[in-house]
């Protein structure tokens, strides 16, 4: 074991990656339960894509460059000195932490990152086009933020001052941004003025996700701390605040402006809360947490219904949940800020509104980034390998030749039920079957489909 190692904060931030890199195969059913059943396995595709391409090229020279030394001295950019996790062993420390296991907890975050992006253009986009994307974004967009906000030479926490305890800016923000970006950059659905929604198809597939993200949140969160101690347990119960909180503000907006809730709009206000009280989490109260997420769920309430206005297909709102959300959670640090851990106050707590001008300009340049660089990345996949499908609903790759549902097996049943209920005009009524009729019917029917297949 190496000298200096804190045990129990290495157990922790081991759990915490375990828990981040689960929220990616929640996000995988949190999507795949929004969209149409003939999507839900380019969904799935999708987020596991971004498993293994953000693993191999982090592991190659991302997390170098996002966290070894500083090119130039700008804190833009780190350089190649630790490529292929080169003089990074057991014994090495990041603080108290064994650096292989901080580097992959860094990892989960730019996992989810990328994978965030799919929601804003599901159902219209080629399946070979988003792999070129997750690796051309991962490396022009993520790693530099990942670089600004998270090390220890970067821009926006040591040459700006601004706070983003756990990734309001680099996860975010820069999801929200992204996905708009991409939702521009390609043309909308061919039907998407005609639709007030695309319906889900899975609504209990949809609150599965949720359970995974959540649970996976407080990994995200209390895990930024890098120790179980101080700033973990305020930052773990903040998250359920702000969640908890967003979840109030959104249901009662929702039933003063349309006299009704529906579930999606429940789920998607928790993520809202935890998207919000994210860069947050160690620098407030929990009055703090839970007024932030009371924001972001009245804030994000109103922004998703933004794309309609502007004719922009956001397809799940990832620009009205993540890009609002991590805005509303920055700048709130601004003025909740307690200064407990960080000694940087925000209005409501005696500081001045530096720290607020701060966490605005970081927003403004995060986001500003994002966008620009995302949309050129887009439109340069699109023109080269080719991004947009050719018709967003028959021609997505994997919806001919895959299937998350025997819909054959279905047809059958219905096939076999119905002969009952289709007599000649005139003649009587066919006698009800008993269950064991039915039964027995179904099982033929599988039976003979089975041996014409072999």
């Amino acid at each position: 074991m190496p000298t200096g190692v804190d045990n129990g904060d290495t157990a922790w931030l081991m759990a915490s990656t375990a828990m981040v890199l689960l929220m990616t195969p929640g996000l995988a059913l949190f999507y795949g339960g929004m969209v149409r059943t003939k999507h839900v396995l380019v969904m799935l595709r999708m987020s596991f894509a971004c498993l293994c391409i953000v693993t191999v090229i982090w592991f190659l020279f991302g997390y170098s460059l996002a966290f070894s030394g500083d090119l130039g001295g700008a804190g833009l950019l780190g350089n190649l000195s630790q490529a292929a996790m080169h003089g990074i062993g057991p014994s090495e420390l990041t603080g108290r932490i064994p650096t292989l296991i901080y580097s992959c907890f860094m990892l989960s975050f730019a996992i989810i990152t990328v994978a965030l992006i799919s929601g804003s253009i599901a159902g219209r986009i080629r399946f070979a086009g988003w792999l070129v994307f997750v690796a051309v974004w991962t490396v022009l967009v993520y790693i530099p933020i990942a670089h600004w906000v998270f090390s220890p030479a970067g821009w926006v926490t040591q040459h700006l001052g601004a706070l983003d305890f756990a990734g309001g800016t680099v996860v975010e923000l820069n999801s929200g941004m992204a996905g708009l970006a991409c939702a521009i950059a390609l043309r909308r659905r061919g039907d998407f003025a005609r639709r007030t929604s695309s319906p889900p198809h899975s609504i209990p597939l949809v609150a599965i996700g949720l359970a995974l993200l959540w649970f996976g949140w407080f990994g995200f969160n209390a895990g930024s701390a890098l120790q179980d101690q101080g700033a973990a347990p305020a930052a773990f119960m903040n998250t359920q605040l702000g969640a908890a909180g967003a979840m109030v503000g959104w249901v009662v907006i929702d039933w003063l402006r349309f006299r009704r809730v529906d579930t999606i709009g429940v789920l998607s206000s928790a993520v809202a809360g935890m998207v919000a009280i994210t860069p947050a989490c160690g620098e407030v109260n929990t009055l703090g947490a839970l007024l932030i997420g009371l924001a972001a769920g009245i804030v994000c309430s109103f922004a998703i219904g933004f794309k309609r206005r502007f004719k922009i297909d956001d397809t799940l709102d990832v620009v009205g949940v993540h890009g609002w959300g991590g805005l509303v959670g920055m700048l709130a640090i601004g003025l909740f800020a307690t200064g407990t851990f960080s000694g940087k106050k925000g209005i409501f707590f005696g500081g001045s509104a530096s720290l607020l001008a701060k966490q605005a300009v970081a927003v403004l340049a995060c986001a500003g980034y994002s966008f620009v660089v995302t949309w050129l990345i887009a439109k340069g996949v699109d023109k080269t390998v080719g991004f947009r499908s050719a018709d967003a609903y028959e021609e997505v790759p994997g919806s001919a030749d895959e299937q998350a549902y025997a819909f054959g097996t279905l047809q059958e049943l219905e096939t076999l039920l119905a002969p009952g209920d289709r007599t000649e005009r005139g003649a009587p009524a066919a006698a009800p079957r008993s269950d064991a009729e039915v039964l027995s019917a179904i099982r033929a029917a599988l039976s003979a489909r089975d041996e014409a297949q072999t």
